[in-house]
């Protein structure tokens, strides 16, 4: 409940009240989604674009920042939360590509609070408290378990979870379209040469004492990618 208040407080602070205000001044009342007029001046929502939580509450730049905050009315908000009836279909993706292509960085860029993600590095990291790049090989059948319960709950839709991101190479085309119908996926390729994989592995310190490990795991990509 302390979480509640906390964002109860802002909403109810003088700063956070006249900011709002002045938007809807400076913007009028109409709903900035659909575009229906809103009579009446207190049903007019400040949505924040980036979604408030105890922790970036009190940063300004996020909280306090007209560039963040969309005027909208009750049903648009509504929506943008899955709230009161308003549950869109959830989407599922499976984000593929070599080593070093950024998967998890176009992930991290898409992602809202609430999506399920999928992510075999990650994985490890919470099994081992080991940085992602290194993973032990005895640990792969605990770590690939996880994952199967995880794909699991996503073709079966179990949970609460909004959208889910499922991150992998998939360099092999039958695996990876069987998993993407079986999941009912959009695939979603980080195409990048494997000059450049290897210019970011130059350039990666988390990886330096490990760059003969990498490039084989960059080659293999690619010696067996079939698009």
């Amino acid at each position: 409940m302390a979480k509640y208040a906390i964002l109860k407080s802002f909403y109810a602070s003088d700063e956070w009240i006249t900011l709002r205000l002045t938007l809807i001044n400076e913007r009028g009342n109409r709903c900035e989604r659909c575009k229906e007029l809103i009579p009446r001046s207190k049903d007019i929502i400040g949505h924040h674009k980036v979604e408030l939580t105890p922790e970036n509450v009190n940063d300004r730049s996020i909280s306090l920042n007209p560039n963040l905050i969309e005027l909208v009315c009750f049903d648009c908000h509504n929506k943008e939360h899955n709230r009161f009836g308003y549950q869109s279909e959830r989407q599922v993706y499976l984000v593929y590509g070599p080593p070093l292509s950024g998967k998890t960085s176009f992930v991290r860029q898409q992602i809202k609070r609430g999506d399920l993600v999928v992510d075999m590095d990650k994985l490890y990291e919470a099994v081992t408290m080991l940085p992602g790049y290194d993973k032990p090989d005895q640990l792969f059948t605990n770590v690939i378990g996880i994952h199967n319960q995880l794909i699991d709950n996503i073709r079966t839709r179990y949970g609460r979870w909004i959208n889910a991101w499922v991150i992998g190479g998939y360099a092999d085309r039958y695996k990876r379209e069987r998993i993407a119908n079986d999941l009912g996926a959009e695939l979603i390729f980080c195409d990048v040469s494997k000059e450049e994989c290897l210019r970011r592995l130059e350039m990666d310190e988390d990886r330096k004492y490990r760059k003969d490990e990498w490039q084989k795991y960059i080659d293999k990509w690619f010696d067996t990618y079939v698009p």
